[in-house]
């Protein structure tokens, strides 16, 4: 089928959520994909985030292939043995308490709001400008983005967005304060890492009030930021903290990991999910993890990060870059961001993304190789000549 009979199919039996590129992609391999007609691809997006061991890790495909076999579904009325061995990692990896699986990073949101809620009965839950928690409308009531909230009001009540300083956190903390949910570094507003004091006073605040701290590390987390979780860069531990994205290998999945206080704040028949915490993507997500948690290939994270952007940041055209590790935003001088990612697409060949008018975003393999980031960078190079042209 040619890509043109594909749109026409898409147009027509596709609901029109997604503003999707002229390309068909059919494979992929490391940091490489293809389309239908051979062309190859540079990968510096991962699928926003997902594919963080490049595409199609042999590790987790055969991990996968085995569980297909054996078992594919059973539903969480029984106990299967790779959803709780990857509960057991997860937890002793991060905050030390339980988790919940579920299927993406907005339900991982839902289901730590919940949590909070819980745990304070119609509390409100405080979240940040330019954070981004998912569509679903708890996520949305906390995602302080009125192009996506305002088709959809009303929202859920006692959700509330404050600015990101540490003085508008601190001052909408309270006694009947919930949560406070807070992305460690902003990714779909264009990679804005929150200040050191903000996660501070945040956290502060939170015990003074007895209130709940959440990361969203849907983005941040499974070594993105050149830890395993952006949170151990800050020297601030929150109560809980969601994931998804990358979590699965590719597959899936997304958790909601609590400290001890929380553990055991959802009962019985409070939450649930039909899917969650499968067989399949439990195994693909600890043979994803088993690979990530790898101090060696964290450390080299935090390295190729640190010089992707210093090279990109010497570039004519960039004015600023910002990120940690393999999480990076640089904006463009004049702007037109979704304009130059086509023309990085259609003419260098390379996947990224524009988060809005002035910013790309980058979210590289934490695989990539010193080769293909040289390479990166010099299809970001004659991009930008071209774009200034």
């Amino acid at each position: 089928m040619s890509l043109a009979e594909l749109r026409a199919l898409d147009s027509a039996h596709v609901i029109g959520t997604y503003a999707r590129l002229p390309v068909e992609i059919v494979r992929g391999a490391g940091s490489r994909v293809w389309d239908d007609e051979g062309h190859e691809y540079l990968d510096l997006l991962c699928g926003i985030s997902v594919t963080n061991l490049g595409h199609c890790h042999p590790d987790v495909v055969a991990a996968v292939r085995e569980q297909v076999g054996t078992l594919m579904h059973v539903s969480n009325l029984f106990h299967t043995e790779p959803a709780i061995r990857l509960a057991e990692r997860l937890a002793t990896r991060s905050l030390g308490g339980k988790v919940f699986f579920c299927n993406s990073g907005a339900e991982a949101n839902e289901a730590a709001m919940k949590l909070a809620r819980r745990a304070r009965p119609r509390g409100e839950i405080v979240s940040v400008a330019g954070g981004f928690h998912g569509r679903t409308f708890g996520a949305l009531s906390a995602t302080a983005q009125e192009s996506k909230q305002a088709p959809f009001e009303p929202l859920v009540p006692r959700v509330r967005a404050v600015a990101p300083t540490a003085e508008a956190i601190v001052g909408a903390v309270g006694p009947e304060t919930a949560a406070v949910l807070v992305e460690v570094i902003q990714g779909e507003s264009g990679v804005h890492p929150l200040a050191a004091e903000t996660l501070i006073a945040a956290r502060e605040a939170c015990d003074r009030h007895g209130a709940a701290l959440i990361f969203d590390e849907v983005q941040t987390g499974m070594g993105r930021t050149g830890s395993l979780w952006a949170y151990e860069q800050t020297g601030v531990v929150p109560c809980a903290l969601t994931t998804a994205k990358a979590l699965g290998g590719g597959l899936p999945i997304g958790a909601l990991i609590t400290g001890p206080r929380l553990a055991d704040a959802l009962k019985a028949g409070d939450h649930g999910s039909t899917f969650a915490g499968g067989p399949v993507v439990a195994r693909a997500a600890l043979a994803a993890l088993e690979l990530t948690d790898d101090p060696a290939l964290l450390a080299r994270v935090a390295q190729l990060g640190e010089h992707l952007r210093e090279q990109l940041a010497a570039l004519d055209g960039v004015t600023d870059v910002r990120g940690r590790g393999l999480m990076i935003g640089f904006d463009l001088e004049g702007g037109r961001a979704p304009d130059f990612v086509l023309q990085l697409l259609t003419e260098q060949r390379l996947i990224a993304n524009a988060t809005g008018p002035e910013t790309v975003r980058l979210l590289p393999p934490l695989t990539l190789s010193d080769a293909d980031a040289q390479d990166a960078l010099a299809r970001i190079a004659a991009a930008l000549a071209a774009h200034r042209a």
